[in-house]
């Protein structure tokens, strides 16, 4: 028995194998919808489960949606499967509790045999057609909120590397990879804000550039103003950064201007691609402080990352 009024959105499906599922939806709303899956950034498997469902509950969050059902992707290899049972077993725990505690209903999935594991879901969430958020959404003036802080990229490659001090930089990662964007999401439709993004894989400079390219303005971050991870930047000094991110900088060197010095370690930080990262919101100046004791008393960061202004001759500015 699923908790609640969950089991009673499922009319058909699972339950006895059928070709595929329905789900009923509230009238008067519309539908958010995202795909999103990944390999492992953790050695436990739960753990696991867990952020690569909240990392695809993200995407509806952003938009300031509700995750309504979804769809499990799970990519296994085969002598896995037969020697290791317990581990896909764990990792659809993981995912579970995730979907569980966002009230979205698990509504069945699909198994791909696979030289790595992989997993994620296809989600469905509802939202309001009236209350959208979008990248196109920023205005001139308007205060840049961060809810997470930055480094899942170059922790999970120390974990992979096993450097020194793998397990605590494995621990922040669950910690903070593992949350869901519950809490920003709701920010979005009770405050009325029009233009947020969730932080993924393009990093927050890259996400930051998306927008202000899409409002036709420019965004200013400030790096001491930047929630980092534990280590984040002795990693990133020691070597430890991804490609993706390296990928992601040389993207947008050519979009980009740094207003002060250049600091290698952060400009890695800035773009370093995040798993399940936090949302971006956009805040008018006189809504800042309602909004910040908001996401703080849900237990998000709030922290003020940077403001937007004019189209500059570069969308993305770095001071």
């Amino acid at each position: 028995m699923l908790p609640g009024n969950l089991e009673d959105r499922v009319l058909a499906g699972r339950a006895h194998n059928e070709d595929a599922v329905v789900v009923r939806v509230p009238a008067g709303r519309a539908l958010v919808q995202t795909v999103d899956i990944l390999a492992p950034v953790v050695n436990d498997a739960l753990s696991f489960g867990r952020i690569a469902a909240c990392n695809a509950l993200s995407d509806v969050y952003a938009m300031g949606g509700t995750p309504w059902s979804a769809m499990s992707i799970a990519c296994f290899p085969e002598d896995m499967a037969l020697s290791q049972p317990e581990t896909l077993r764990r990792v659809l725990q993981g995912a579970l509790e995730a979907m569980t505690e966002a009230s979205c209903v698990s509504a069945g999935g699909h198994t791909v045999r696979d030289n790595e594991m992989k997993f994620g879901l296809a989600v469905t969430g509802l939202i309001d057609p009236e209350h959208i958020a979008t990248n196109a959404g920023l205005r001139p003036g308007q205060r840049l909120l961060l809810t997470k802080p930055l480094g899942t990229g170059i922790l999970a490659t120390a974990v992979k590397a096993a450097w020194e001090g793998a397990e605590e930089a494995e621990d922040c990662v669950r910690r903070w990879a593992g949350r869901l964007n519950r809490v920003a999401g709701s920010a979005i439709s009770t405050f009325g804000l029009k233009a947020a993004t969730d932080i993924t894989g393009f990093g927050l400079g890259g996400h930051a550039l998306e927008m202000a390219q899409a409002s036709g303005v420019s965004i200013k971050l400030e790096t001491s103003a930047l929630p980092l991870m534990d280590k984040v930047l002795e990693y990133a000094s020691d070597g430890l950064v991804p490609a993706g991110g390296i990928h992601n900088k040389h993207y947008c060197a050519c979009r980009t201007l740094w207003l002060g010095q250049r600091d290698e370690d952060l400009e890695n930080v800035l773009f370093d691609p995040q798993t399940s990262g936090g949302l971006l919101l956009a805040v008018d100046p006189d809504q800042v402080r309602e909004v910040q004791d908001y996401l703080q008393a849900g237990g998000d960061l709030a922290c003020e990352v940077g403001s937007v202004v004019e189209a500059a001759d570069v969308p993305l500015l770095v001071h």
